[in-house]
């Protein structure tokens, strides 16, 4: 899936956290965004995902225009399509790891793609244990083997490696890389300097973020 950015610009409030911003992803490559603290790379990634709607501007996918869809449109996009890598994981801690994965219940052994899925990842044989008991690294690679489980064709991926050690980042890291080279789109918000040399493209972020608007 291609995603693109034209002349995009979000304000909340009276503030304008970005303006001006186009940016074109395509499959099989990773999308850096990049950018001081501050700068909107978060927003931007958000809006990218249909998660934030633009105040100008517009987003589309493989050609049609998608900002400004309706909700249902919205889910259909994020079900069929869109998976989501952000900095609180998405994980549900008191759900076993194979829920988290699948987002429903499953016979333990029954479900071949969800096992290969977490093999993928690293994650094998821990169906049944409780996402409380992953480390910050392994919820980071849990996320993603949900992605790997729903063949997602977009993934959008906000500072995956912010809290990792080098070990864990470097894992991450790869497994990004993987995933874009199995033909997804993968958009990455980060200021890491290992993230952002792994990827086929980086997007500098305009300007500072937070601009009054004049009235």
């Amino acid at each position: 899936m291609i995603i693109e950015a034209h002349d995009v610009g979000v304000t909340i409030g009276r503030h304008q956290i970005i303006h001006g911003e186009s940016v074109r992803c395509v499959p099989g490559e990773m999308t850096a965004l990049i950018g001081p603290s501050g700068s909107g790379k978060t927003t931007l990634l958000h809006t990218l995902g249909l998660l934030l709607p633009p105040t100008s501007g517009r987003i589309t996918a493989d050609g049609a225009v998608v900002s400004g869809s309706s909700s249902r449109t919205r889910r259909t996009f994020w079900r069929d399509h869109a998976a989501f890598v952000l900095q609180d994981y998405g994980i549900i801690d008191d759900e076993p790891v194979a829920f988290n994965v699948a987002m429903r219940k499953t016979r333990s052994g029954a479900d071949r793609t969800l096992r290969a899925s977490l093999e993928h990842v690293g994650l094998s044989g821990r169906e049944g244990e409780l996402a409380s008991h992953l480390s910050g690294g392994e919820k980071q690679r849990l996320a993603l083997a949900r992605a790997v489980y729903r063949d997602a064709s977009l993934l959008l991926v906000d500072e995956p490696t912010a809290s990792l050690d080098a070990d864990n980042r470097q894992l991450v890291v790869s497994l990004f890389a993987d995933f874009a080279r199995r033909g997804a789109t993968v958009i990455v918000s980060t200021h890491d300097d290992e993230m952002i040399a792994a990827c086929d493209h980086q997007h500098q972020m305009n300007a500072p973020a937070a601009v009054a608007v004049t009235r």
